[in-house]
């Protein structure tokens, strides 16, 4: 068009005098813009021009755009960061609800995970189990040895306490998960492994809180049930998972389950509150064996 570099403007009369036919002393015409417009779009990115913010995902796309221009994105490595930053990315309000599900559950945990299991929460409870397991150990001690003399703390329930439940909730469902696979099951998944038994330490909180005790009955009784929902917690998420090999082969896993959380149950009896358990025919021998003092007597339970 000839125009194309001009504005047209029209000053219509504010009394609509259609009989007005002077165009030419309302008629103006200006220098046009539309270039440099046309010109500015071009330099500036995409979905940033006109000075709106950009959406929330431009800055994602952006930067998925230039990694995989520079070799793909979705890569991630074991030395990098992000590659375990993965396995921590969970908000506040799902650990809550995840946890909640664990001591209450209505449905299968798998499946309140949603396919984003996370070692957040796993590793935070299974410090948290590790620190009032020392504590709750050392009242019980400090219980037991009340009258004999003084006391001195045992260190080592702190480093026992850690290798126990650090290891088991870490190699146990390494275990389980490779059982699985060698029988063949396809389900089976190890961050969904180590989720699970994560989240199912969550019972031995209240537990190692309440079992202090120097009333050696009750003791018992409070890890018995801490084993009962615990375990019941991990059959019943575990199950259709075991399920999927056959039968024989399911039923030797969850005997396998079963018996080595048993085993843990009766450690954290046994090694933490120790006062009148088998391994011990005095309840107060042992009290000083970790303070670094010599009057411990040779027969005193140890972690190690």
């Amino acid at each position: 068009m000839s125009g194309a570099g001009y504005d047209a403007v029209v000053d219509v009369d504010d009394e609509g005098d259609l009989g007005h036919t002077d165009l030419q002393e309302d008629l103006e015409f200006h220098n046009s813009n539309f270039d440099d417009r046309s010109t500015s779009r071009k330099g500036a990115p995409s979905g940033g021009g006109g000075g709106l913010p950009l959406p929330a995902t431009a800055s994602a796309g952006g930067s998925n755009s230039g990694n995989n221009n520079g070799g793909g994105s979705s890569k991630r490595y074991l030395w990098t960061l992000s590659f375990y930053a993965q396995f921590f990315d969970v908000d506040t309000s799902s650990v809550l609800a995840r946890c909640w599900a664990a001591l209450y559950p209505r449905a299968n945990f798998l499946d309140v995970l949603e396919g984003n299991p996370d070692l957040y929460g796993p590793f935070w409870i299974a410090t948290t189990v590790v620190l009032i397991l020392f504590l709750g150990g050392t009242i019980s001690q400090y219980l037991a040895s009340t009258g004999q003399g003084p006391f001195a703390y045992d260190f080592k329930l702190l480093s026992g306490a850690a290798g126990l439940i650090y290891g088991y909730t870490l190699f146990i469902p390494v275990v389980l998960f490779g059982a699985l696979r060698y029988f063949g099951s396809e389900s089976a998944n190890l961050l969904e492994c180590w989720a699970l038994y994560g989240y199912g330490n969550l019972v031995w909180i209240p537990v190692a809180l309440i079992s202090w005790s120097g009333v050696d009955a009750l003791n018992w009784v409070f890890v018995g049930v801490g084993f009962g929902l615990s375990v019941s917690f991990l059959l019943r998420n575990l199950y259709p998972v075991l399920s999927a090999t056959d039968r024989q082969t399911s039923k030797a896993l969850l005997v396998l389950v079963v018996a080595l959380h048993f085993g843990l149950a009766l450690a954290i009896k046994i090694l933490f509150f120790a006062s009148g358990s088998p391994v011990s025919d005095d309840p107060g021998k042992g009290v000083g064996a970790g303070g670094g003092g010599g009057d411990a007597p040779a027969d005193a339970p140890s972690l190690f």
